[in-house]
């Protein structure tokens, strides 16, 4: 929480970022990143990025969360319809 103190009583927000993305991209040695945006967050309007690691089709873990103006241009694995 020291890197990112904007995330404490985020949990919700996380839990929704990872079940109900707007996009994954992949990140570094083996993690994704799954991404939504938010209209409302403690920052302002921001983008959640939940970099986690998956180890099998039902288990993985989050290895860090941040909110972020605008996601990365890096190699996007799934991208989802914007919600209205």
């Amino acid at each position: 929480m020291r890197r990112h103190p904007e995330m404490a009583n985020q949990k919700d927000h996380v839990l929704v970022t990872l079940s109900d993305p707007d996009l994954i991209q992949q990140g570094d040695l083996g993690t994704l990143l799954s991404i939504r945006f938010y209209a409302k967050s403690p920052l302002t309007r921001k983008h959640l990025v939940v970099v986690y690691k998956e180890l099998n089709k039902t288990d993985g873990f989050v290895l860090t969360a941040y909110y972020t103006s605008a996601p990365s241009k890096r190699r996007v694995s799934v991208w989802k319809r914007s919600r209205s």
